[in-house]
């Protein structure tokens, strides 16, 4: 039985007030600010304290988010990256690996359409920009070591560091042709994720191949290094020199 002091419910009448929309962390109102920004106007005119004013950021406030509107770029690969790594991938557990790769980067791209129209812009602003290509390469394998493994794709090992560049580059070109696909079912976007992803597997065998074809060689050229090193080691103690003593594994 209730209190009798204990208000009962309201009923219900079917106009709830809508719950408000969290307010964005200051991080994520400066990317946003960019974005909106980046899609008005050409990329080389925003200044840093444009995006600051848009997002209702002092100069001083955003200096310490970012040191640059390019650095806002990489805030927005950690958006995205959170946003495919928020989904649910258990109904992908049984899949061929192929068929797992190809749902989490279409899942990447379905969390990049709100900002397709300044990702158009500043593509094709930075398309003759090699220094801001190569920064951007950075971020890619940063974020694309988070999709392999949303994946179940191993990124350690002898092959791990060109499987990771492989499927930036195959994810860049496949953005090349979204950006420019305007068809709501994005079947030339598919199509093309779909022939990079087999043109790397194809890529990734015949390294495979290579790698086992010169495992001999390598295992010699190793072995003779340390036939060298060993000699060297006998006429000086083996820490001389290295501040972080034999291991190897303490610079990590």
């Amino acid at each position: 039985m209730p209190s009798a002091n204990k208000p009962s419910a309201s009923p219900s009448t079917g106009t709830d007030v809508a719950v408000a929309t969290p307010k964005p962390s200051p991080r994520e109102a400066a990317v946003e600010a960019l974005m909106r920004l980046a899609a008005e106007q050409p990329w080389n005119d925003i200044e840093v304290g444009d995006i600051a004013r848009e997002a209702g950021l002092s100069l001083a406030e955003f200096r310490d988010l970012f040191p640059s509107k390019g650095a806002v770029l990489g805030g927005l690969a950690r958006i995205i990256d959170r946003k495919v790594l928020d989904g649910d991938a258990t109904d992908l557990a049984e899949e061929p690996t192929r068929e797992r790769l190809f749902d989490v980067l279409m899942r990447r791209l379905d969390a990049m359409t709100p900002y397709k129209d300044a990702l158009r812009r500043i593509s094709y602003a930075l398309r003759g920009d090699p220094l801001s290509l190569l920064a951007l390469n950075g971020v890619a394998l940063n974020s694309h070591r988070f999709m392999l493994a949303a994946a179940g794709i191993n990124t350690e090992g002898p092959l791990g560091r060109l499987k990771l560049q492989g499927v930036v580059v195959a994810f860049a070109r496949t953005v090349e042709v979204w950006l420019d696909d305007e068809d709501p079912a994005l079947a030339r976007t598919m199509a093309k994720l779909d022939k990079e992803i087999r043109n790397g597997e194809r890529f990734m065998e015949r390294a495979d191949d290579a790698r086992r074809l010169t495992a001999p060689f390598r295992a010699l050229g190793r072995s003779l290094l340390d036939r060298g090193s060993r000699r060297r080691s006998d006429t000086r103690n083996e820490d001389e020199g290295n501040p972080l003593g034999g291991d190897p594994a303490a610079a990590i």
